[in-house]
């Protein structure tokens, strides 16, 4: 059918109407014109897939990675990046009002290169022949890929090495995954594997390994193999080797950040994050929940009497301790809803600022709650989803909370993901 696409959504896909109804067509643009064929028939809603652009927008360009469109990890390549930000910050504030957000201020942009930015890649293996892998798009298939335009230039000479020599290195044998870390300056690298065989065998595989490996891979540290366990949240590491940690240097601070521990994975915008979250803030005390290897808790520590980090991964916990070692501050290794629920219970006095970077879910009710009863003066909430961070705003407004600022902070170019920093006063 012929469909005239009205905006992006969520999700990476345009949204046009037929008779009424909706129909989300990927790799499309707002304003185009273009025929696609119904691949899905819901109740509300339908999905299709792109047949050719008729009417193509003023923002479409060529794609500048070969496999674009087949890969699930790019949505946007088909835009330039200036769309690709209008885009999203539409997306953002039009998520908040359908939440019922009132008086939203004026969302700022804060942008960097768009290709080459990824500190981190994580990829599947095909053993034979060997090759790495992304997934196909919708599909638990693997793509086999020789390059990734997004990925930082270390890692993707890391990938063509591995690619070309990793089978003969016995590689396909026993990994079924693989992960490639980056230090800031890409002097460093880490590698993580993933494996279905005991920790005896990932002991002897990665010993045998680690040679050829130091002669491909230029700069790697350190290696690490990890149980394939589904029941288990934490992986389970059953055989190192190396370093097991690297050094990452966020403008005048530098992180441990270890292999398995959650780093920012956009080398260009760490600091520019790390400054929206930190930089004009000063005060007695501070909470930096969720605080992975401490990338906030550093630079408050600089600016605040105390600050209380918590975290619960235990591999992050580790980083953090060592990130704050030297500081007058505390090292919570708890989850942050028991951490406040005790705070409430304690009726501990309320920290002059929180801030806030949960994973993909959000905060949730029980948070946003025991938020909205110890009330801190000053809320900021790093989000990367916009669906989550709106419910969440919208409770914390009901307690008495304000917007003051958002800002989207474009992690993800090329994707429909989206980073924000929404700072929230009380009163």
């Amino acid at each position: 059918m012929k469909l005239r696409i009205e905006k992006a959504v969520y999700g990476g896909a345009g949204l046009a109407r037929a008779e009424g109804k909706a129909v989300f067509v990927p790799f499309t643009l707002p304003g185009e014109t273009v025929e696609a064929r119904i691949t899905a028939e819901k109740r509300s809603y339908s999905t299709a897939d792109l047949e050719m652009v008729t009417q193509a927008s003023a923002a479409r360009v060529a794609p500048p990675c070969p496999h674009f469109g087949t890969c699930g990890g790019c949505h946007y390549q088909h835009a330039n990046y200036t769309a690709q930000v209008e885009m999203k910050a539409a997306i953002l504030r039009e998520s908040l009002e359908r939440a019922r957000v009132g008086e939203i201020p004026e969302i700022a942009a804060v942008t960097g290169e768009p290709l080459g930015y990824r500190n981190r890649v994580r990829l599947h293996v095909e053993p034979n022949p060997f090759r790495l892998c992304y997934r196909k798009r919708n599909s638990h298939a693997n793509l086999p890929v020789e390059t990734c335009p997004i990925a930082t230039p270390a890692l993707q000479r890391a990938m063509a090495a591995l690619n070309r020599d990793g089978g003969a290195l016995g590689l396909g044998e026993w990994a079924r995954e693989v992960e490639l870390f980056a230090n800031a300056d890409e002097s460093a690298i880490l590698m993580a594997l993933w494996t279905e065989h005991s920790a005896r065998e990932a002991e002897r595989a990665l010993a045998r390994l680690w040679a050829g490996l130091r002669e491909i891979v230029t700069g790697i540290a350190g290696a690490a193999v990890f149980a394939i366990e589904k029941e288990r949240r934490a992986p389970r590491v059953l055989a190192k080797v190396g370093e097991d940690s690297l050094r990452y240097r966020v403008g005048g601070h530098e992180y441990r950040a270890s292999i398995g521990s959650f780093f920012q994975v956009n080398r260009f915008l760490i600091e520019r994050l790390v400054g929206l979250v930190t930089a004009s803030e000063r005060g007695r005390t501070a909470w930096d929940l969720y605080a992975g290897v401490g990338l906030f808790s550093l630079p408050l520590a600089q600016a605040f009497a105390q600050v209380t980090a918590v975290e619960t991964g235990a591999s992050a916990v580790r980083d953090l301790k060592e990130n704050l070692r030297g500081t007058d501050h505390r090292v919570a290794d708890a989850e942050t809803g028991a951490f406040l629920r005790q705070a409430a219970a304690r009726r501990v006095d309320a920290p002059d600022l929180v801030v806030v970077d949960p994973p993909r879910d959000g905060l949730g009710a029980g948070v946003t709650t025991l938020l909205g009863k110890i009330r801190p003066p000053r809320i900021t909430y790093v989000s990367c989803d916009p669906a989550t961070l709106s419910r969440d705003v919208a409770s914390l407004l009901e307690s008495g909370y304000r917007l003051a600022q958002i800002c989207l902070v474009d992690l993800f170019p090329q994707t429909f993901h989206l980073e924000s920093v929404t700072h929230l006063i009380l009163g």
